[in-house]
């Protein structure tokens, strides 16, 4: 049976977003399993840290790179050795006798998660013009949405059920599909003369890297001084200037060296450049990553502190948490359809600020609602309404900011936006889980003091609760001596939840504000409209 041209872009569409499914799900589903992974493997609490963290400091280091690797060699050839990567690395995950061999892979897993998200947006920009890139970005972003929120459900079904090593062995088939797809149904990518800029690659790895794990870890180690030991590699990190610090001040020196290097190279033999600092000048991709930037800070940090609230205050199992974000992943996929329709009428830039105004809308509710005894559904509600901006906001602000971009740049381009988008995440999800587990330490040690317990009590108390994420309030009600400590703490918890709700919500309307400075393009009459002046001119 012959495929029209235009059946296969959408098929192809299927396959890019199921890649970046896999490697969205896999950034939330080891919250949930990381429990079973330890008792399992005997693993410590640092080797259980870089489990979680090792994934996402390698994937937000190597985006430039990759990025650019992506307009030498072509995208579609480093997007399908992106997915044999990620498929090779998870049977490792899930075949891994020890700790040491799953935190190898889960470095490996963020290689090859840096290979597929930029090229994913390169194939999109590349293969759809018009109205038909709006619809296609709106799946991709709603796909972006639905992972995220369905990554815990999954995992804690498969470790419940069957063993948390499915959780990434489920990755194997799917692989294998993903590559069947794009080698049907998409063509090769062209490709632009070129070479590596290696000291600027080292550059920009050793920086994001840096950078990545600073936001990532400032809450654990300490933003100036070191508050717990960092053991990596046999050596330990016990005391004086934090680990962090000094990551994030020779990040700051090392990607400082890279941009200077850039705009030198930029001025003389483009084609060497990792990245063409000529790009910001166009305004819509300058003004857009900044706005992705900021939005990225309260997008998705709330994600990560809202399963210990569900499980600890409100009392459900680590599934039930899982299910309890799926109205995320409902409201995202009715965005999807809903954007397809209005992808002929409504700008891409506004559908970007309605799904803005939706989330801050969804967050703030969350904030004004939660409280220690919540009902389901009212959390449904605000969660819905936020996945529903998750939907428009995600996709639409990549294809704003991609969107003047020159084909012969779409992979700089990409793994710019995937930049800043990432280290943004990572700095909302560091900010988030601050105010909530600060929140939580002060508003519990207020209310032990004024319950009558000494200082030394409300110091042991406080850790305790703090220490274990809220793990130990069950069993600090189980004890009729100390129930009034699990209501404080509960409350407390819910507090921070309340404030971490506004702050999303707040940095999420400054985002919308700085949409305002985003060209706001007319929506094209049809696909194969040219493209504007500003983008074909750097």
């Amino acid at each position: 049976m012959k495929i029209s041209p235009v059946a296969r872009k959408w098929l192809g569409l299927i396959a890019i977003a199921l890649g970046v499914a896999i490697i969205v799900a896999d950034t939330t589903i080891v919250n949930v399993i990381v429990p079973t992974i330890v008792e399992g493997m005997d693993a410590t609490s640092v080797q259980a840290q870089w489990i979680l963290e090792s994934y996402a400091i390698s994937f937000a280091a190597l985006l430039l790179l990759t990025g650019r690797i992506a307009d030498i060699v072509g995208a579609r050839r480093v997007f399908l050795l992106g997915v044999v990567v990620f498929g090779l690395t998870s049977a490792l995950a899930g075949l891994a006798p020890s700790s040491g061999i799953l935190i190898v892979a889960r470095f490996l897993q963020g290689a090859g998660a840096a290979m597929i998200l930029p090229t994913s947006l390169s194939l999109l920009n590349a293969t759809f013009t018009g109205k038909a890139r709006g619809q296609a970005f709106a799946v991709w972003g709603s796909t972006i949405g639905a992972a995220a929120a369905l990554g815990p459900v999954l995992g804690g079904w498969l470790s419940e059920h069957f063993s948390w090593r499915w959780a990434f062995g489920i990755n194997v088939p799917l692989v294998l599909i993903i590559i069947a797809g794009v080698l049907l149904f998409l063509a090769p990518s062209p490709r632009t003369r070129g070479r590596i800029d290696i000291p600027g690659a080292l550059l920009s790895v050793v920086g994001l890297g840096l950078l990545a794990f600073g936001l990532i870890e400032g809450r654990n180690y300490g933003w100036l001084i070191t508050t717990e030991p960092m053991q990596i590699l046999g050596f330990t990190w016990g005391g004086g200037p934090s680990p962090v610090l000094i990551a994030l001040v020779v990040a700051a020196a090392t990607l400082a060296g890279f941009v200077r290097r850039q705009a030198v190279l930029s001025r003389g033999d483009s084609t060497y450049a990792l990245m063409d600092v000529r790009l910001f000048r166009i305004s819509s991709f300058r003004n857009g990553n900044i706005a992705t930037l900021i939005i990225s800070l309260g997008e998705f940090g709330i994600i990560a502190v809202l399963p210990l609230w569900m499980q600890f205050t409100l009392g459900y199992s680590p599934l039930q948490s899982g299910l309890a974000l799926v109205p995320v992943a409902i409201g995202s996929f009715f965005a999807n359809g809903a954007s397809f329709g209005m992808a002929a009428h409504v700008s891409p830039l506004n559908m970007l600020r309605i799904g803005l105004g939706l989330e801050a809308v969804g967050l703030a509710g969350l904030g004004l609602i939660a409280a220690t005894d919540s009902s389901w559904w009212l959390v449904s509600v605000a969660l819905l309404l936020y996945g529903v901006g998750v939907g428009f906001a995600t996709a639409q602000v990549t294809n704003v900011v991609l969107q003047d971009i020159p084909e012969s740049s779409a992979g700089q381009g990409a793994g710019v936006q995937s930049a800043f988008r990432q280290l943004g995440t990572a700095l909302g999800i560091a900010l988030l889980s601050t105010v909530f587990f600060t929140t939580l330490g002060s508003r519990l040690s207020t209310r032990l003091a004024d319950a009558g317990l000494s200082g030394g009590q409300v110091d042991t108390l406080t850790s305790s609760v703090t220490d274990s994420a809220g793990a130990v309030i069950d069993s600090l009600a189980a004890n009729p001596s100390t129930s009034f400590v699990a209501d404080a703490a509960r409350m407390a918890m819910t507090e921070g939840i309340n404030l971490g709700g506004f702050i999303a919500a707040g940095f999420l309307v400054i985002g919308l504000l700085a949409t305002a400075f985003i060209p706001n393009r007319p929506v094209p009459a049809e696909d194969g409209d040219p493209a504007s002046a500003e983008g074909a001119t750097l």
